[in-house]
Protein backbone atom coordinates (compact mmCIF):
# COMPACT_ATOMS: atom_id res chain seq x y z
CA UNK A 1 0.00 0.00 0.00
CA UNK A 2 3.21 2.58 0.71
CA UNK A 3 4.36 2.34 -2.80
CA UNK A 4 0.93 2.89 -4.31
CA UNK A 5 -0.06 5.94 -2.61
CA UNK A 6 3.34 7.71 -4.27
CA UNK A 7 2.44 6.59 -7.43
CA UNK A 8 -1.05 7.64 -7.55
CA UNK A 9 -0.15 10.83 -6.03
CA UNK A 10 2.40 11.38 -9.20
CA UNK A 11 0.16 9.97 -11.14
CA UNK A 12 -2.87 12.47 -9.84
CA UNK A 13 -0.51 15.17 -10.27
CA UNK A 14 0.30 14.25 -13.78
CA UNK A 15 -3.27 14.56 -15.27
CA UNK A 16 -4.11 17.75 -13.29
CA UNK A 17 -0.71 19.30 -15.17
CA UNK A 18 -1.74 17.52 -18.49
CA UNK A 19 -5.16 19.37 -18.10
CA UNK A 20 -4.43 22.92 -18.28
CA UNK A 21 -4.75 24.55 -21.68
CA UNK A 22 -2.07 27.17 -22.64
CA UNK A 23 -4.86 30.02 -23.13
CA UNK A 24 -5.10 29.71 -19.48
CA UNK A 25 -2.80 32.36 -18.86
CA UNK A 26 -3.05 36.01 -20.71
CA UNK A 27 -0.09 36.89 -22.52
CA UNK A 28 -1.54 39.35 -25.45
CA UNK A 29 -4.60 40.13 -23.58
CA UNK A 30 -4.30 44.48 -23.60
CA UNK A 31 -6.26 46.88 -26.32
CA UNK A 32 -3.71 48.14 -28.46
CA UNK A 33 -2.48 52.01 -27.87
CA UNK A 34 -2.55 54.70 -30.99
CA UNK A 35 1.22 54.42 -32.13
CA UNK A 36 2.16 57.72 -33.94
CA UNK A 37 5.60 59.06 -35.11
CA UNK A 38 7.05 62.23 -36.20
CA UNK A 39 8.81 63.24 -38.78
CA UNK A 40 10.69 66.04 -40.41
CA UNK A 41 7.93 67.83 -42.98
CA UNK A 42 11.18 68.84 -45.20
CA UNK A 43 12.74 65.07 -45.67
CA UNK A 44 9.47 63.24 -44.66
CA UNK A 45 11.67 59.54 -44.26
CA UNK A 46 13.22 61.16 -40.85
CA UNK A 47 11.78 60.90 -37.72
CA UNK A 48 12.14 64.19 -36.05
CA UNK A 49 11.81 64.99 -32.29
CA UNK A 50 9.74 67.40 -30.27
CA UNK A 51 11.34 69.92 -28.05
CA UNK A 52 9.78 69.61 -24.67
CA UNK A 53 6.28 67.81 -26.23
CA UNK A 54 3.29 67.71 -23.23
CA UNK A 55 -0.08 65.47 -24.63
CA UNK A 56 -2.86 66.64 -22.64
CA UNK A 57 -6.15 64.76 -23.11
CA UNK A 58 -8.70 66.72 -23.15
CA UNK A 59 -11.33 64.57 -22.12
CA UNK A 60 -10.61 64.30 -19.18
CA UNK A 61 -7.68 66.87 -18.62
CA UNK A 62 -4.95 64.70 -17.65
CA UNK A 63 -1.28 64.73 -19.04
CA UNK A 64 -0.19 61.66 -20.72
CA UNK A 65 2.92 60.26 -19.27
CA UNK A 66 3.87 56.49 -19.57
CA UNK A 67 6.44 53.83 -20.62
CA UNK A 68 7.02 55.51 -24.16
CA UNK A 69 6.47 58.91 -23.29
CA UNK A 70 7.81 61.14 -20.53
CA UNK A 71 5.85 64.42 -20.04
CA UNK A 72 7.77 67.40 -21.47
CA UNK A 73 10.45 65.86 -22.69
CA UNK A 74 12.53 65.38 -25.75
CA UNK A 75 9.93 63.22 -27.81
CA UNK A 76 11.03 60.07 -29.32
CA UNK A 77 10.24 59.00 -32.70
CA UNK A 78 7.39 57.47 -32.23
CA UNK A 79 5.32 57.29 -28.60
CA UNK A 80 1.75 54.98 -28.15
CA UNK A 81 -1.21 57.16 -27.02
CA UNK A 82 -4.53 55.31 -25.52
CA UNK A 83 -7.92 55.75 -27.10
CA UNK A 84 -11.34 55.91 -25.38
CA UNK A 85 -12.92 52.58 -25.35
CA UNK A 86 -16.02 53.52 -24.65
CA UNK A 87 -16.37 56.84 -27.08
CA UNK A 88 -15.85 57.33 -31.00
CA UNK A 89 -13.39 59.79 -30.51
CA UNK A 90 -10.39 61.13 -28.53
CA UNK A 91 -9.09 64.51 -28.09
CA UNK A 92 -5.61 65.78 -27.04
CA UNK A 93 -3.29 68.97 -27.07
CA UNK A 94 -0.34 68.38 -28.73
CA UNK A 95 2.11 71.14 -26.66
CA UNK A 96 5.90 71.51 -28.20
CA UNK A 97 8.25 73.72 -26.15
CA UNK A 98 5.30 74.03 -22.93
CA UNK A 99 6.69 75.02 -19.55
CA UNK A 100 4.97 76.54 -16.98
CA UNK A 101 4.98 80.64 -16.75
CA UNK A 102 5.58 81.53 -13.04
CA UNK A 103 4.16 84.76 -13.07
CA UNK A 104 0.97 83.94 -14.66
CA UNK A 105 0.90 80.19 -13.46
CA UNK A 106 -0.35 79.41 -16.71
CA UNK A 107 0.93 76.76 -19.04
CA UNK A 108 3.29 78.35 -22.82
CA UNK A 109 4.14 76.45 -25.41
CA UNK A 110 2.25 76.38 -29.02
CA UNK A 111 -0.84 74.13 -28.59
CA UNK A 112 -2.38 72.05 -31.38
CA UNK A 113 -5.43 70.43 -30.73
CA UNK A 114 -6.31 67.17 -32.43
CA UNK A 115 -9.72 65.01 -32.71
CA UNK A 116 -8.94 61.32 -33.22
CA UNK A 117 -12.19 60.00 -34.54
CA UNK A 118 -12.46 55.72 -34.87
CA UNK A 119 -15.26 53.33 -34.57
CA UNK A 120 -14.77 50.50 -31.95
CA UNK A 121 -14.89 46.70 -32.75
CA UNK A 122 -14.73 43.78 -30.05
CA UNK A 123 -11.95 40.85 -30.33
CA UNK A 124 -12.03 38.06 -28.90
CA UNK A 125 -8.40 37.25 -27.31
CA UNK A 126 -8.51 33.78 -25.78
CA UNK A 127 -10.79 32.69 -22.71
CA UNK A 128 -8.56 33.54 -20.34
CA UNK A 129 -8.26 36.98 -21.59
CA UNK A 130 -11.23 37.76 -22.75
CA UNK A 131 -11.76 40.45 -25.15
CA UNK A 132 -9.95 43.42 -26.60
CA UNK A 133 -11.00 46.48 -28.46
CA UNK A 134 -9.96 47.59 -31.70
CA UNK A 135 -10.36 50.67 -33.54
CA UNK A 136 -11.02 50.98 -36.87
CA UNK A 137 -11.46 53.42 -39.81
CA UNK A 138 -9.09 56.34 -38.16
CA UNK A 139 -9.21 59.86 -39.29
CA UNK A 140 -8.11 62.71 -37.49
CA UNK A 141 -8.85 66.66 -37.06
CA UNK A 142 -6.29 69.06 -36.55
CA UNK A 143 -7.71 72.58 -35.45
CA UNK A 144 -6.65 74.96 -37.56
CA UNK A 145 -5.34 77.99 -36.61
CA UNK A 146 -2.33 80.47 -37.99
CA UNK A 147 0.69 79.03 -36.33
CA UNK A 148 0.02 75.45 -35.90
CA UNK A 149 3.51 73.65 -35.33
CA UNK A 150 2.11 70.68 -36.76
CA UNK A 151 2.23 70.80 -40.52
CA UNK A 152 0.68 67.94 -41.85
CA UNK A 153 -0.97 64.26 -40.55
CA UNK A 154 -0.68 61.05 -42.56
CA UNK A 155 -3.06 57.92 -41.60
CA UNK A 156 -0.51 55.19 -42.17
CA UNK A 157 -2.94 52.36 -41.03
CA UNK A 158 -6.61 53.10 -40.34
CA UNK A 159 -6.65 50.27 -38.00
CA UNK A 160 -5.30 49.84 -34.61
CA UNK A 161 -5.61 46.21 -33.88
CA UNK A 162 -1.75 46.01 -32.11
CA UNK A 163 1.32 48.40 -30.69
CA UNK A 164 3.60 47.27 -33.41
CA UNK A 165 3.94 49.77 -36.11
CA UNK A 166 3.50 53.53 -36.14
CA UNK A 167 -0.11 54.29 -37.16
CA UNK A 168 -0.37 57.66 -37.58
CA UNK A 169 2.45 60.40 -38.98
CA UNK A 170 2.96 63.77 -37.53
CA UNK A 171 4.80 66.22 -39.74
CA UNK A 172 6.33 69.45 -38.78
Amino acid sequence: MKKILPILLVTALLIQISSCEKDDICIDGDTPLLVIGFFDIEDTTVAKEVPSLRIRALDNDSVLDNDSFNDRADSPDSLLVPLRINATNTSYEFIMDSADDEETEMETGDVDPLTISYTTSEAFVSRACGFVINYDGLSITLQESENNWIQDIRIVQPTVENSNNIHVKIFH
